[in-house]
């Protein structure tokens, strides 16, 4: 029968708090000749995505756990500008459809 070892030392490495980020991605240039709700848009739904993304990789799987409060405080974590009620809606509509 085979029995755990349980040892006290303490690690020699601190343990990594997020996995390495990839490469990023060359940016395109958004096309020109929208009308400007079309580029806010775009944008806000590109914000909503990082968001939606962060929460989840923080452990926030329900839509209802992620307030407006906790969306703003993982975009100031992140370093992007608060986002609106608008977009805190969004990003509860991803993880609620991401399931």
């Amino acid at each position: 029968m085979a029995v755990a070892a349980v040892s006290t030392e303490t690690l020699d490495r601190p343990l990594p708090a997020h996995p390495p980020l990839p490469p990023s991605l060359p940016k395109k240039r958004l096309p020109a000749g929208r009308p400007r709700e079309w580029y806010v848009s775009h944008n806000r739904r590109l914000k909503a995505m990082r968001l939606a993304i962060a929460l989840l990789d923080s452990g926030v799987y329900q839509p209802a756990s992620a307030r407006n409060r906790r969306i703003r405080i993982a975009a100031e974590r992140l370093g992007i500008h608060p986002p609106s009620d608008t977009t805190c809606r969004m990003v509860r509509a991803l993880i609620r459809n991401g399931r």
